[in-house]
């Protein structure tokens, strides 16, 4: 104490607090454990989980929600359109909104227009998160002169099967 005596006050307590001299007020620190019921005994969530819990969790949380769904709704398209429908047809797009499926006569796109409604809301009942709203129906991929860098606007010429 005959040290503080000298010093003077202000420069006693800024000594005390950096550290540099020992108070006589000062007690040995105990850490305190910090109890975040984590790693208690028998609370709740320390139970197992199952494996599909854990990834429905992980993809929740990462956000691959909608791109799951979509590749359920290509792989389970069968289930979705019918079994005859899915014979005939095949989503090939899936582009803003709007799911493209492709059929293999122009007569079959002409009867899923008219089941549009239908398909469409079987989709957004079991796959929410696709985030599909409207279906396009095309018919069969057919050769077109109106594509590629040599393609020029117009008619073109007509005596090319003749």
């Amino acid at each position: 104490m005959s040290d503080d005596a000298e010093l003077p006050e202000t420069m006693a307590t800024y000594l005390r607090l950096r550290g540099l001299e020992p108070s006589p007020y000062r007690k040995k620190k105990r850490r305190r454990r910090t109890d975040d019921g984590e790693n208690a005994p028998f609370a709740p969530g320390r139970d197992p989980r199952g494996l599909g819990d854990v990834l429905s969790a992980l993809t929740r949380t990462a956000g691959w929600e909608p791109q799951l769904s979509r590749e359920d709704l290509v792989r389970t398209w069968d289930e979705v359109a019918g079994a005859e429908t899915a014979a005939h047809t095949r989503p090939v797009a899936l582009d803003a909104g709007m799911l493209t499926v492709q059929a293999d006569s122009t007569a079959w796109a002409k009867q899923l227009q008219l089941m549009r409604a239908h398909i469409l809301s079987e989709i957004v009942r079991r796959f929410p998160e696709a985030g599909v709203e409207s279906i396009r129906f095309v018919g069969p991929d057919v050769p077109s002169w109106k594509w590629g860098p040599r393609a020029v606007p117009g008619r073109g010429p007509r005596d090319t099967y003749g």
